[in-house]
């Protein structure tokens, strides 16, 4: 389940289905990975959507990222059963 969002953008969308702040041509991509995010009984569960999932490493250790577009990353953390602290962001920049 989702428990937290960082990204304010897609708090707003997840919880109102209000798409501003993120761009038009990524929801559908991101709608996907939010849905199965909130499915996802572990962060390995997320390797399955074909999305580049990948634990991060140095200071974002603890941290998996997903493709989104280009550098942009679906970023999440993990406790218990549930996803936290859900962003995106381009952590490449």
């Amino acid at each position: 389940m989702i428990r937290s969002f960082r990204h304010k953008g897609l708090q707003r969308y997840w919880t109102r289905s209000d798409a501003s702040g993120l761009r038009p041509d990524w929801i559908s991509k991101i709608g996907i990975m939010l849905d199965a995010l909130d499915a996802a009984q572990a962060p390995e569960d997320m390797a399955m959507i074909g999305a580049g999932f990948h634990p991060l490493k140095g200071n974002l250790k603890g941290r998996y990222a997903l493709n989104v577009s280009r550098n942009w990353r679906l970023t999440f953390g993990w406790d218990g059963k549930d996803a936290i602290e859900v962003d995106l962001e381009d952590y490449h920049g």
